[in-house]
């Protein structure tokens, strides 16, 4: 892919993420995917998302920056949205988060087959104990 198509593909990508539309992912994520550097299936990036997304259904990642190169991709996003049951082992509250999240991607085939995430997972369980 082009620059210009992973750019549209990964937008694409964004979009059914905060639309939850969760069981397209087989465009995105390949079936066998490392995450985190650990091999792993598409099924259980897809088990992760929804997981979250039940917890907290109005979950939102604004894609800030996108940078590409060759193969890979490079975001940095603001995660927001207000758990409506217990989540991360924190009751809901009513509190809201908002943190940001720094991923990086690696395609082949037109689909992830690498996907690294990094947020302050302590900032997070702060703005929700508060």
């Amino acid at each position: 892919m082009t620059d210009s198509d992973l750019r549209s593909w990964y937008r694409r990508y964004a979009e059914a993420l905060n639309n939850h539309e969760l069981d397209g992912m087989d465009e995105f994520i390949n079936d066998e995917v490392m995450l985190d550097g650990v091999a792993g299936k598409r099924d259980d990036v897809v088990a992760v998302l929804k997981g979250i997304v039940d917890a907290v259904p109005d979950i939102h990642w604004d894609f800030q920056e996108l940078l590409i190169d060759r193969d890979r991709i490079a975001v940095r996003a603001i995660n927001t949205g207000t758990p409506a049951k217990e989540w991360l082992g924190v009751p809901p509250s009513g509190a809201s988060f908002e943190i940001v999240e720094y991923a990086i991607y690696t395609v082949g085939d037109g689909r992830f087959v690498k996907m690294t995430n990094l947020h302050d997972s302590a900032e997070l369980l702060r703005q929700l104990t508060a």
